[in-house]
């Protein structure tokens, strides 16, 4: 495995993208590979570990290379995540033959804020207010899939706050608060969508899920989602690895997610 980092800087922020590049067992016959850019969790406030190296291993164990990034987070405000975001899945996809990536098989993965942050992407990239802020093509920074765990996706009523605190400081008016709710943003262009959930999540509650899964159904948008009954919020692998500060988050129901996943990026994608 290679292991490299690159500093993704927008607006004097910098961000860290740490790339994951598998070793090719047969290089004569070893076709380019998935790429799965990681979006940790934390609220908009930091980027959790336990949503970072972990999951980039479980990626490269399902034959994806992977990469984490640590992206910007309060005092720095909207839109610098999602550029840097953007300009990461634009720097893969120009480095495409060197990381022996498919440019056309990229998925953002995002946990929580994480997955408001990927889901932004997927239903925004191809708005012009994109273009003009990273003077780049939009198709560059185009995701082919979204893989979304828990994610923090409306700032309507059933909004988790303080994601949105953090991400547009506390004066943010109606409108500023409407253009992050992205259920509204949905449209044929969002690629396709594996989501799970937990349907007792106390922190950012299912209906967010839910309300995605109804405008990706009204926009024809292909989704696979899981909702699982039980389990607290920022679960990350589900397992002991990856145990919050207080020592919990195993629950084994929902570990499946991982190769649930993974049968869905081989149909996507054919690994």
């Amino acid at each position: 495995m290679k292991f490299e980092n690159i500093p993704i800087t927008f607006q004097g922020e910098t961000a860290n993208l740490a790339l994951y590049l598998l070793d090719d067992v047969v290089p004569e016959i070893q076709k380019a590979r998935p790429m799965v850019v990681i979006c940790p969790g934390g609220g908009y406030a930091f980027v959790s570990p336990r949503e970072a190296e972990p999951v980039a291993m479980q990626m490269l164990a399902i034959g994806c290379n992977a990469a984490v990034l640590t992206y910007s987070v309060a005092p720095v405000r909207y839109p610098v995540a999602l550029c840097q975001l953007a300009l990461s899945v634009a720097h893969i996809r120009e480095k495409a033959v060197e990381y022996h990536t498919d440019p056309d098989k990229i998925a953002v993965c995002g946990f929580s804020a994480g997955g408001h942050l990927a889901a932004s992407l997927g239903v925004k990239w191809q708005l012009p207010f994109m273009k003009a802020l990273t003077q780049l093509e939009n198709e560059a920074f185009r995701p082919n899939a979204l893989i979304l765990s828990y994610p923090v996706i409306t700032s309507g009523a059933y909004a988790h706050a303080d994601s949105f605190v953090k991400l547009l400081d506390e004066g943010a008016t109606e409108n500023m608060l409407a253009q992050q709710s992205l259920e509204g943003f949905v449209t044929p262009f969002t690629p396709p969508v594996f989501l799970w959930h937990t349907w007792d999540d106390d922190t950012v509650p299912v209906e967010n899920s839910l309300l995605l899964a109804t405008s990706l159904r009204a926009s024809g948008v292909s989704l696979e989602m899981h909702i699982f009954p039980h389990g607290i919020h920022g679960l990350s692998l589900a397992s002991k690895q990856t145990l919050n500060a207080e020592g919990i988050g195993v629950q084994q129901e929902c570990q499946c997610w991982v190769s649930l996943a993974q049968d869905w990026l081989d149909r996507l994608f054919n690994i």
